[in-house]
């Protein structure tokens, strides 16, 4: 056979590979099972805030959908509706979603059964139900999720026996069941953290024979090896075996407050929530992992400089190469010991493990030791948005605009639809991740939290990037969600001139940061100079007009008159963007005076080389 026949036969089947995986998720009739999945449980729920609008039942695939994370191969393994007031029932097509590794339904309205089809979801290792109007049995067919590692029922109307098919989740490292109507017995739950307080009718009055706990069982409580007490023993016995009880316990109280004496006095390593593997010292919380700390020396060649990815306020980011072979980002902390007890931590870590979007910078795991915090990210091969702007090839006008609208789903998440909602605080190009496929990954947006645990909602110092920060935050120390639409402006025009917010300001001999010039442009109707010089003339000028207009939207002076970012990400779609500018045109008289003087002013006067040191640095200080 010749080469040209043998390269024909090779490309034939390429395709033919190529056309079997892409259908490899449609119907007969060509329609994404997934999408059809995700349409039905739309279809089962009420959506007062309309989250889910963006659910197309025509679309191709569902992976730019809100709530929806899907994998590199285009699969969704993540749906996550937390705190969105959703009513209605919980479609059994979620059973469908058989890629499926994290669901978040927590604290909404959601009634009826818990769907036994969610047993089909093998590679499930996160399941938050929790605080809703969940009703009638626990399915057994959850015991076949022999993968799953973090599962929270609390706080609904769960009634039945326990089904014994839970004593087959052995990967399961967190439980809680606590506040429903469950009935004994209860079977032997390998968990090691497992609370079911709050079930009147577990072990009332120690008369179920098959119960292996009590109604006020302590959340770390292992029920493996707690023994069911016969029945039917003369009252005086059980009155000797509640003394011996009793004294047991405070013997074991006194125990243990000596050894919490010397553990303070030593300063050694708490637990972590008690949960250990079996076989390894790994510890996990949901789908997140605690590494060893000499685990992630050896992966960063012991912190090596030339494994540096990026410098900021909160330390350095190496490159490592994890045990598995994982390609992995890991963030040094700054000054350890000052971030505070491994509980505080430990209940930070835990909250941003549990913000998943696909717009979010998703945490692998952690590490702590007396006087190190680490955490360690996915790593992102196209580096931050800040990196790419000057980088080769230039990044086109279509990749810059799905970069705003990327970055406004991520922030419009924290915002609004996380609970509790996460203000980012230093919001910029640098902090802007790009995956594999250009797509904006918000990152940092936890590390607010993790160093504040002792401040309180009001700062004392500002802690951001001069340039990007809101003037009411420069003045007071005072930040709130529209500190973070005030970056997102400056972000934008960041993605329109292709320059930092100072280096441009300077190099047009102005007096301020960007956000004066872009305005004088703006009103001379001269948008082109503003466009990065690399793209030439390869951009839209209406886009160009909108987004110019978005950012000074998101950029005026007072706070209140910044819109959220769910009005942002709609105005950068193309909706409501007319009528919210006009009706900023013609309030703008009175809006940007303030005792004689613009608000352009005002804000120059506060990143004037007078009153602070003008560069494109990190502020120190607490957040």
């Amino acid at each position: 056979m010749g080469t040209r026949g043998r390269e024909a036969i090779l490309c034939f089947i390429s395709i033919f590979w190529f056309l079997s995986s892409a259908n490899a998720l449609l119907s007969p009739k060509g329609v994404n099972f997934e999408v059809q999945a995700l349409i039905g449980i739309k279809a089962s729920l009420d959506d007062p805030h309309g989250v889910l609008d963006n659910w197309d039942g025509d679309a191709v695939d569902p992976c730019s959908w809100t709530m929806v994370t899907c994998s590199a191969e285009s699969l969704v393994v993540g749906l996550g509706t937390p705190s969105q007031n959703l009513s209605g029932s919980l479609s059994p097509s979620i059973g469908n979603l058989t890629n499926l590794q994290i669901v978040l339904l927590q604290n909404n309205n959601i009634s009826g059964s818990i769907p036994p089809e969610i047993g089909r979801l093998s590679k499930l290792h996160t399941l938050d139900l929790s605080n809703n109007f969940f009703n009638g049995e626990i399915p057994p067919s959850l015991g076949h999720l022999r993968t799953l590692q973090y599962l929270r029922l609390n706080n609904n109307s769960l009634s039945e026996v326990l089904p014994l098919s839970l004593a087959n989740m052995s990967q399961l490292a967190f439980l809680d069941l606590s506040y429903n109507n469950l009935t004994a017995p209860v079977p032997r739950i390998l968990a090691k953290t497992f609370n079911i307080v709050g079930n009147p009718l577990i072990c009332a009055r120690g008369t179920e024979s098959d119960c292996h706990g009590v109604a006020m069982m302590p959340m770390s409580m292992n029920l493996n090896n707690t023994q069911a007490l016969p029945s039917g023993r003369p009252k005086t016995h059980k009155m000797a075996l509640a003394f011996g009880l009793s004294l047991g316990c405070l013997c074991v109280i006194m125990i243990a407050f000596g050894l919490f004496l010397w553990w303070r006095h030593r300063q050694n390593q708490q637990m972590f929530f008690d949960v250990k593997d079996r076989h390894h010292e790994e510890v996990y919380l949901g789908n997140v992992k605690r590494f060893q700390f000499r685990e992630l020396q050896i992966a960063t060649n012991n912190f090596s400089s030339k494994s540096i990815l990026g410098k900021g306020g909160f330390g350095n980011v190496y490159k490592g190469i994890l045990p598995d072979g994982t390609v992995a980002a890991v963030k040094r902390l700054n000054d350890g010991n000052a971030i505070g007890g491994e509980i505080q931590f430990q209940t930070e870590v835990e909250m941003i493990s549990l913000a998943v979007h696909r717009n979010l910078l998703r945490l692998y795991g952690f590490c702590i030791t007396p006087t190190e915090r680490l955490l360690v990210y996915p790593y992102m091969s196209n580096g931050s948005v800040a990196s790419r702007l000057k980088g080769k090839p230039v990044l086109d006008w279509g990749t810059r605009k799905q970069i705003a609208l990327g970055a406004a789903r991520g922030l419009l998440y924290l915002h609004e639809q996380c609970d509790p909602k996460i203000i980012h605080r230093d919001v910029k190009a640098a902090n802007i991740l790009l995956d594999d496929c250009c797509e904006a990954v918000v990152g940092d947006f936890g590390l607010a939290k993790l160093l504040d645990h002792q401040d309180s909602h009001v700062t004392t110092a500002v802690r951001g990037t001069v340039g990007h920060i809101a003037p009411e935050y420069l003045s007071t120390g005072q930040s709130s969600e529209k500190t973070d639409v005030f970056g997102f402006g400056i972000l934008l025009l960041e993605l329109i001139t292709g320059q930092r917010a100072l280096e441009f300001g300077k190099a047009a001999n102005q007096k301020g940061a960007m956000l004066d010039w872009v305005k004088k442009i703006h009103q001379e109707k001269k948008l082109e100079l503003l466009v990065d010089k690399d793209l030439k003339n390869n951009y839209d000028r209406i886009e160009l007009e909108e987004m110019v207009q978005v950012a000074l939207l998101c950029t005026q002076y007072l706070p209140g008159h910044r819109p959220k970012m769910s009005e942002v990400l709609r105005m950068l779609e193309g909706d409501g963007l007319a009528e919210r500018w006009e009706a900023s045109q013609r309030d703008d008289t009175t809006k940007c005076k303030l005792h004689g003087f613009s608000s352009s002013d005002r804000y120059s006067d506060l990143t004037d080389d007078s009153s602070l040191l003008v560069q494109a640095i990190e502020l120190s200080g607490p957040r």
